[in-house]
């Protein structure tokens, strides 16, 4: 059996809903690389990175993306992640606390979101949310994608900017929901949607930023997406160094390509 079908085989038997890449090299496969649970914003920096780290020690990781409240949960049923890379802190404060982590963690970015809209599509994305208002007002907007907010931070990030415009209200009944901001940013520019709320990191990367235009949702809008990640208790020699690496200056210049914002900025 192919690598990828044992990987998805025991993910399935955990019960990890995720998106699991597998980098290309045979290292990856015979040592038994560490699995990364990744928030979904991550799905392009982060395999840059570990393309990156991979280049230059020899050393593989197995990345999984998916929302971090999913994750968290997966976590405490005893998925077999080393280390966790969550969109939001609580999380990994939570998982702490109860000694699911050898530490605190780090603080690796702040996110953004932004209004992004389909090519094609009657929507225009402004700041100020002023045509999605018109659009909700005259009744011609049909659907707009986020995550969902009950397990997904870009979601509930979403959520508040929503509520923040005036709009949660009336827009809940046309909103679809993604199991994770990636599977939003999917639903956001299918075409049958007019749009949606992502994560900006998302927005950036070639292969989505081509599929249609965007507009930054202000800060202030919503709380802050403080992001941490953390090696959970049995991480071994190659997550540790994996975990070591996001931390230099090659590895943050990545992170601000994709348009994060980093701890002492």
């Amino acid at each position: 059996m192919a690598v990828s079908a044992l990987v998805g085989k025991a993910f399935r038997a955990l019960g990890v809903a995720a998106t699991v890449v597998l980098l290309p090299l045979a290292a990856v496969a015979r040592d038994n690389a560490p699995i990364v649970a990744a928030a979904a914003d991550l799905r392009y920096a982060l395999t840059e990175l570990a393309g990156a780290f991979q280049a230059e020690t020899g050393m593989g990781v197995m990345l999984t993306f998916g929302s971090s409240g999913n994750f968290a949960r997966q976590i405490r049923e005893g998925a077999p992640f080393e280390i966790y890379m969550a969109a939001d802190e609580s999380y990994v404060a939570a998982l702490h606390r109860d000694g699911l982590t050898r530490d605190g963690g780090d603080l690796y970015a702040e996110g953004r979101i932004v209004l992004m809209v389909p090519q094609g599509s009657a929507l225009v994305p402004d700041e100020n949310f002023d045509n999605l208002a018109a659009m909700l007002a005259a009744g011609t907007l049909t659907r707009f994608a986020i995550a969902n907010p009950d397990h997904a931070p870009y979601g509930l990030r979403a959520r508040e900017a929503l509520i923040h415009r005036g709009l949660w209200d009336t827009i809940e009944p046309v909103l679809v929901l993604g199991e994770n901001v990636s599977q939003a940013a999917q639903f956001a520019l299918s075409g049958d949607a007019e749009g949606g709320i992502i994560a900006y990191a998302l927005a950036l990367a070639p292969e989505v930023s081509v599929q249609g235009d965007f507009v930054l949702i202000p800060q202030d809008w919503h709380q802050p997406l403080l992001q941490r990640m953390v090696l959970l208790n049995h991480a071994g020699p190659v997550a540790e160094a994996f975990y070591a690496y996001l931390r230099t200056p090659p590895a943050r210049a990545i992170m601000v390509r994709y348009g994060f914002v980093l701890p002492g900025a």
